[in-house]
């Protein structure tokens, strides 16, 4: 009898597909599948030509590049002496989950597709392509598609005689079972940053606990928006980076948050436990340590104030007691539910702790060990550097605008990491922050000659303030940089350090200020005023062109000012600029970092 072994494989960056291969998971052991989930990057790629049936779970991000999670899987896999037929015994499926307002839709899932077809494999479906712009999100693909994988996958794999699927109404064991220690066992001191020597260069599972030295409000008070500059000591961990590269800061909850989560479920705060994996082979969660205590496990791990998934309330409804209660829950997993599901928890923002609220009877009932089950983990947060290593060693600064917005709810809604930086004094102590550094998307020339030109509208200006910093510290000159906010005396980020560094000769500078005059005004116009020069340093020049900021209109908007600039200066016809934008693109002289 052929073994019925599944692996489920993903590559997330926000949770989402993380999300999605654990529901992969929890169905196929409803159909009674030996079942792994793991991130590609975890899984030992050489044996997948041993694999008989995987789905590939994967996201898109940024400029179609695949999830940090699946990097190194994304090079071995497209190694060029990976011979033809090596996956010839494969089964597979690919699901995709993106976003269309991306021009690379569903870049990464696509490929796969496409690369694991060349190894041999055998696709059992079409790759799904789920949509974040879609009304019901990607669920509105990702539900017909896994119906039919289920029906394909059974025909290959029939239910063992005698057994049949379990019933959606039987709740899956946890992940892990909670051991609660008794209360006078003797714990050993230490919080989750313990300033150490480095073992080696911080990442995600061993961050560096860096100090913050500054937190400077740089918007005028009476400006709607809180815009921070923050300065980390980052003295002895290891750290080296350049223009362009990624701060990644990992958040924890306000104490407030914790307090009330912990009233609302029961839990002493306290209470110190140690997890067992309920299956053999589960490895422990990285990041926690052994034994906890439930304040640590809230503060540092659960993500309670992000926007619950389906997964969330599907789990609850096991716990429910209260018939009113369960029936909602019910409701909100199903797939007819989900339009219902997102006025009530995606178009408001609500979080996971305010729908905690509103279900009192389910959420006191809720068994500790099925928190890990229940609630994610706090992802670590990425901002772009905005200083260079060359104009402060031993520093990072990042540029950080604080979140905060109104929805139908009467509390408005907060980001969470944003927030948490925001709230640190370093005159309150030794302030640390968990943080470590990952090469960002773009890369500014090596030649000293080579001109750029920069347009980074809002805290679009960060990876440009490190990299004008780093050139003029390497005395280069060909600066030009567009600039725009609101106001001029209201969110002119770093303005007296752009006039010195103007009055020197370093740098060129474009600013506009939309709501300084009758008509809106922005960094695309002034390209347009400018396009002599920007065409000189374009055509003359070999100048590379460095877009960041907000991915609503703004992308479009300086690529279209960019496209006119090779028409009336250039000469080139309409479809000839696109093209011309499209090779700067290719060949990296045209890069961008957006984000929504």
């Amino acid at each position: 009898m052929v073994e019925r072994k599944l692996l489920v494989l993903f590559g997330s960056q926000t949770g989402t597909a993380q999300d999605t291969a654990e529901r992969i998971g929890r169905e196929a052991k409803r159909r009674h599948f030996q079942c792994r989930v793991e991130a590609l990057d975890s899984y030992d790629v050489a044996n997948l030509i041993n694999e008989l049936l995987v789905v590939f779970v994967c996201a898109t991000t940024g400029q179609g590049d695949p999830p940090d999670n699946m990097k190194m899987f994304w090079r071995f896999l497209f190694r060029k002496n990976l011979p033809p037929g090596s996956l010839c015994q494969l089964d597979y499926a690919v699901l995709g989950l993106g976003d269309s307002s991306y021009p690379k839709f569903n870049f990464v899932a696509k490929k796969l597709h496409k690369r694991v077809l060349q190894l041999g494999g055998n696709p059992l479906l079409p790759v799904a392509l789920g949509d974040d712009q879609h009304d019901l999100g990607p669920d509105a693909v990702v539900d017909p598609w896994l119906l039919a994988l289920w029906d394909k996958i059974l025909t290959l794999y029939p239910l063992p005689s005698g057994l049949e699927i379990i019933s959606p109404d039987v709740c899956l064991p946890p992940k892990y079972t909670l051991h609660y220690l008794a209360e006078d066992s003797p714990h050993p001191d230490g919080g989750l940053l313990q300033p150490t020597a480095p073992r080696a260069v911080p990442s995600e599972l061993h961050p560096f606990a860096a100090q913050l030295l500054s937190n400077q409000r740089v918007t005028a008070e009476s400006h709607f928006q809180d815009v921070r500059l923050i300065e980390f000591d980052v003295t002895g961990s290891g750290i080296t980076f350049s223009a362009g590269d990624v701060v990644m800061i990992q958040p924890q909850n306000c104490p407030e948050d914790v307090e009330q989560f912990c009233q609302l479920l029961r839990l002493d705060p306290d209470r110190r436990f140690v997890l067992k994996p309920t299956e053999p082979g589960t490895s422990l969660p990285a990041l926690l340590p052994q034994p906890c205590s439930i304040r640590h496990l809230v503060t540092h791990y659960l993500d309670i104030s992000c926007v619950p998934r389906r997964s969330f309330f599907e789990l609850l409804s096991y716990f429910s007691t209260n018939e009113l209660e369960r029936e909602k829950l019910q409701e909100f997993s199903s797939a007819q539910g989900q339009e219902e599901l997102y006025s009530y928890c995606n178009r408001p923002r609500r979080t996971t702790l305010e729908a905690l609220w509103d279900f009192p009877h389910t959420t006191c009932a809720i068994p500790p060990e099925y928190l890990l089950d229940l609630i994610p983990r706090i992802r670590p947060r990425a901002f772009s550097i905005a200083s260079s290593m060359l104009a402060h060693p031993d520093r990072i600064q990042i540029l950080v605008a604080v979140v905060r917005y109104k929805t139908r709810l009467s509390k408005p809604r907060r980001g969470l990491c944003s927030t948490w930086l925001a709230s640190l004094n370093p005159e309150q102590g030794d302030v640390r922050v968990p943080l470590w550094v990952k090469k960002g998307g773009m890369k500014f020339p090596a030649d000293p000659d080579t001109p750029v030109i920069m347009i980074g509208p809002g805290t679009g200006v960060a990876p440009f303030r490190a990299a004008i910093q780093e050139r003029v510290a390497q005395g280069r000159r060909g600066n030009c940089l567009f600039f725009g906010c609101r106001q001029k005396s209201k969110d002119f980020y770093c303005q007296a350090e752009w006039e010195e560094l103007v009055t020197k000769g370093f740098l060129t500078l474009f600013t506009a200020f939309s709501r300084d005059q009758e008509e809106k005004v922005y960094v695309q116009h002034r390209i347009q005023e400018n396009r002599r020069l920007v065409w000189e340093l374009l055509s003359s020049g070999s100048a590379h062109v460095y877009l960041a900021g907000n991915a609503k209109q703004m992308p479009a908007a300086v690529a279209e000012a960019l496209q006119s600039v090779l028409q009336l200066e250039g000469g080139l016809s309409p479809s000839e600029a696109e093209e011309h934008l499209t090779a700067l693109e290719r060949s990296q002289r045209f890069q961008s970092e957006t984000w929504s």
